[in-house]
């Protein structure tokens, strides 16, 4: 593999980019970075500490309090610590994932990690998801892919992955706290959830899992002329 490459999938909640983009990430031997999860562990942290997310000020002061690290365990999946303690599953829980959105809103919140972000693109081949990883964090980056699905896909899509995981939720609720993220990722003051002019568009609204990361590989390999390792 020759040079050194960033590639952005953004999207969403619910789109499917952190299954894909580590799928990805394995078959052509990059760094998976899921930053979402990153925004997630400082909702997680709030939440705990029982701060208004939606308090700037409050939110700002409590980032130097904390330490947010990533891991990857022996399978090369991404690992969130809070303070030194595994929270990578707790933060999945549906009223994080809101604690997640309101945060990720704050100027404070994005600009505190957005060195954090663009450090592992400058020292890895990186395949990074979030929601303005196009657009504001790597805005060089050699390849953006922006994947979307309609809210009610996405929301049975997130349904049934947390009830695999043992987490009782109804689609109901599940399609509600898509669609105000939605609300909430779209109309932010800072970095709002929007294609980069050069992404490009994939809608996984009526293709599975399988034929989704097919058509990504391929998408990699046209425009980076990159070979798969697995």
């Amino acid at each position: 593999m020759n040079g050194h490459y960033a590639i952005a999938i953004d999207g969403p909640s619910g789109a499917g980019k952190s299954s894909l983009a580590r799928a990805c990430a394995k078959a052509f031997g990059f760094l998976y970075v899921d930053t979402g999860a990153i925004y997630r562990t400082v909702g997680l942290a709030a939440y705990r500490r029982g701060i208004d997310r939606k308090d700037e000020t409050a939110v700002a002061a409590m980032l130097p309090e904390i330490r947010i690290t990533m891991g990857y365990n022996a399978a090369g999946e991404q690992r969130m610590y809070l303070d030194e303690e595994d929270v990578s599953a707790e933060i999945r829980l549906p009223e994080i994932s809101i604690c997640a959105s309101d945060v990720s809103a704050l100027p404070a919140v994005r600009s505190y990690l957005l060195e954090m972000q663009r450090k592992l693109a400058r020292e890895n081949n990186v395949i990074m998801d979030g929601r303005d990883i196009g657009t504001v964090v790597l805005p060089e980056a050699e390849l953006k892919i922006f994947l979307t699905a309609s809210a009610e896909a996405r929301a049975e899509r997130r349904m049934l992955e947390l009830n695999a995981k043992g987490v009782e939720a109804k689609f109901e609720d599940v399609l509600r706290d898509i669609r105000y993220r939605d609300e909430q990722d779209s109309n932010r003051d800072v970095a709002p959830l929007k294609p980069a002019g050069d992404s490009v568009l994939v809608d996984t609204t009526e293709i599975d899992f399988a034929a989704s990361e097919a058509l990504l590989r391929s998408i990699i390999r046209e425009k980076l002329g990159v070979e798969e390792i697995a």
